[in-house]
Formats: structure tokens, C-alpha cells, sequence
């Protein structure tokens, strides 16, 4: 799967970001030092040009706000208390008789990271701290009769809460997307481990149920017909191999998908209706002659359908195998255009999946079909016997 690069905005570090938004209010606010082209000339302008001592305090504004934003994502405390003493510089630098909104854009965007990512102690940690500072200065100014901005700073502290809110909210966000995240994860993983034990049920059970009728079938002539109990053993044995070969190609693929999850491994060919003669010639040597009853198109299934469909017929098999005691059974397969139809017809008796015996064959089969929309069915026939249908809905423009 092809990974994108992150757009330009995001790759801008926290610091960048801070830096940023230090620049431009730094800069508006020496833009308003000068008469702009339509204000009047009775308005007060100082002028780009500082003095000495204000030169000396916009100096250590510049280092301690370039060395916060620097140092907000590896110390995010201490970036944040470099960017207010910056603050500090810049208002001493501007005879401001206020810290002013622009001045504090890179404190905002601290504030928003802090609150964004750190723990709640330290968020609260750092609101404090910021408080104590934006509060202190036109404090400190009305302790020696200097005179402030009430307004101002209002909005300066107003635009500090907001910057709070809005990286809390940011966190948030970003820890539900995290829970989502892992909660899907663990979703997928469980519907991979239940999609794996369907498999090696369906595969396993039915193989089993061959070899059990063969192994039994060859011990009953083993004496008496010598041929029978040959030919039985050699379906014993190619039922066996044909497990052992299906589970090594499964155990060859999980183990490669373990290694290198983003290209999994081909697994070969994918079982469907078109192996439904091997599996009916498979049954019919166990002993139950399957009546294999065709219609409609078989090519060009989706595979998912195709291989349910298959899965279906087997599992089936399998329980007439086993449980039904049965000589005989009819499969019919129809594929038109818009569904695929599947029949599994018996005369035999009980099941083990009926009260009172144990197995997971109807639900497996049941939870195989429900997963592509299509309707099941199973149960006893009125005139005896046992009945398995199952329709599964093709896509649109499958065919």
C-alpha cells in the first residue's frame, strides 16, 4: 500500500508553528509605531526607531522567544516560560502600557500544544503559570503608578483560555482516533482468528469425517476383502495428505503475513464450486453417493461467493458424512444472475447439531453466509431426512 507524504502544513513543526505566529505579532506591532498611508497625522506614532535600553529588552525578547519556540516539543514547560519572558521583553520594548494580543500568538500556540499533549497536571501547570505572568505585569505596573490596558489584557487572557480549550479539544480528538484505532485493530484481529478457525474447521472436519468412514469401512473387510481394505486405506491416505498439505500452505501464509504484513503471500488457488466434483467423488468413495445437480453460469464468480458457496456443500457433506447416516444425498447448485443458490438434500436421521449433540457445522455455516448478506436454512425435511439451502446475493455487475 502506497504511503503519501504529509502536505506542507503539516510538516511545520509545534515550534515552527510558534514561530510563526511570534514573527507576525512581533511584527504588527511595529507596524502600528507608524503613520500607515490614510490615518491621521494628529495620531500618536512613536516610529520604527527605539532607544537603548528598549533596543536591549527587544533583543531578549527575540532570544527567549526564538529559544522557546525551539525547545517547545522536546520542553514544552520551559519553552512556554521562555515565550512569556519574551512577552515581557517585548512589552518593555514597545512602551506598551499592556502586554498586547500579537505579542502572545506564540504563547497561544504553547498553550495549545501543552494542552493537546501533555497530562492534565502539567496542562494546569502550565495555565497557572501563564496566568501569573499576564496578570503580573499590569499588576506590577499599577503597583508603581504606571497606568494599564484593562481591555487588553482581558483579551490577552481571554486568548490564552482559548488556545486551553482548543488543545484540549485537540487531545481528545486525537485519543478517541487512538481508542478507535485500537479498537478496530483488536475488531479485525479477532475476525481474522475466527475467519482462520472457519477455515480449518470446514477443511479439517470434512477430511476427518473421510478418514474416519474409510479407517472403518477398511477394518470391518481387512480380512475378508483384502482389495476393499487397499483401496479404502488409499482414501484414507490421500484425504490425509490433502489435509496436511492445505494446513502447511495455511501455517506457510500466516507466517509469511507475520513477517511482512503489508504483502501477503499467494496462498494459490482458492477452493470453489468448480472442485465440487473432486469433493462429491471424495464423499461417494465414503461411501455416500453424491447426486451433483448443475445450473446456471459457474464462471466468473466474485471469489467470496464462490468459495462460501463451496464451503457450504462441504460442510454439509461432511454432516451427512458423519451424522447421517444416509447412502445417499442430492447437491443442486444454481447461479444466476443476481444469486447463487445451494441445495444439500439427505434422507438420513439425527444430527449432531440438533439438541442434544455438539458440534459448530450449522453455525459456521450460518455465520459464512449471514457475512455476504444471504439468507440460510437448515433443518429436518416433513417426509424425513435433513435439508441445508443457502442463497448468497451477487454485487452488482458481477456477472
Amino acid at each position: 500500500m502506497p504511503v503519501h507524504s504529509p502536505s506542507l502544513l503539516r510538516r511545520v513543526t509545534p515550534g515552527g508553528w510558534a514561530a510563526l505566529a511570534w514573527t507576525a505579532g512581533l511584527a504588527y506591532s511595529f507596524v502600528v509605531l507608524v503613520r500607515l498611508p490614510g490615518e491621521a497625522r494628529d495620531e500618536f506614532h512613536r516610529g520604527l526607531w527605539l532607544a537603548d535600553a528598549n533596543q536591549r529588552a527587544l533583543a531578549g525578547c527575540v532570544v527567549a522567544s526564538l529559544a522557546g519556540c525551539a525547545l517547545l516539543r522536546r520542553r514544552p514547560l520551559t519553552a512556554l516560560g521562555l515565550l512569556l519572558a519574551g512577552t515581557v521583553f517585548g512589552a518593555f520594548a514597545m512602551h506598551s502600557s499592556v502586554i498586547d494580543v500579537p505579542l502572545v500568538l506564540g504563547v497561544d500556540v504553547a498553550l495549545w500544544y501543552i494542552a493537546a499533549h501533555l497530562t492534565r497536571r502539567q496542562v494546569v501547570l502550565a495555565s497557572a503559570l501563564a496566568a501569573l505572568v499576564l496578570l503580573g505585569y499590569p499588576l506590577g505596573r499599577v503597583l508603581v503608578g504606571f497606568v494599564i490596558g484593562t481591555s487588553t489584557e482581558l483579551a490577552v487572557l481571554l486568548t490564552a483560555a482559548v488556545a486551553v480549550l482548543l488543545g484540549n479539544s485537540a487531545g481528545e480528538s486525537r485519543r478517541h482516533a487512538a481508542e478507535l484505532g485500537e479498537s478496530a485493530a483488536a475488531r479485525a484481529v479477532a475476525g481474522e482468528r475466527l475467519r482462520i478457525a472457519r477455515e480449518l474447521h470446514d477443511m479439517v472436519a470434512h477430511s476427518i469425517g473421510i478418514v474416519a468412514l474409510q479407517a472403518g469401512a477398511a477394518r470391518l473387510v481387512l480380512t475378508t476383502q483384502p482389495e476393499a481394505a487397499r483401496e479404502a486405506l488409499g482414501q484414507v491416505e490421500t484425504a490425509g495428505r490433502e489435509t496436511l498439505s492445505g494446513l502447511r500452505r495455511m501455517l506457510v501464509a500466516l507466517r509469511a503475513a507475520e513477517d511482512d504484513p503489508d504483502t501477503p503471500p499467494p496462498l494459490g488457488p482458492a477452493l470453489g464450486l468448480a472442485d465440487l466434483d473432486r469433493l462429491a467423488a471424495a464423499t461417494t468413495a465414503a461411501g455416500v453417493t453424491v447426486d451433483l445437480r448443475r445450473g446456471g453460469a459457474w464462471s466468473a464468480l466474485p471469489p467470496e461467493v464462490d468459495l462460501a458457496a463451496y464451503r457450504v456443500v462441504q460442510e454439509a457433506l461432511t454432516n451427512v458424512v458423519r451424522h447421517a447416516g444416509a447412502r445417499s444425498c442430492r447437491v443442486t447448485v444454481d447461479c444466476g444472475e443476481s444469486e447463487v443458490s445451494v441445495e444439500i438434500l439427505d434422507s438420513g436421521g439425527l444430527r449432531a447439531t440438533q439438541p442434544g449433540g455438539a458440534g459448530f457445522g450449522l453455525l459456521g455455516m450460518r455465520e459464512r453466509v449471514s457475512l455476504l448478506d444471504g439468507s440460510f436454512t437448515a433443518g429436518p425435511r416433513p417426509t424425513g431426512g435433513f435439508r441445508v439451502a443457502a442463497t448468497l446475493p451477487l454485487p452488482a455487475g458481477a456477472r
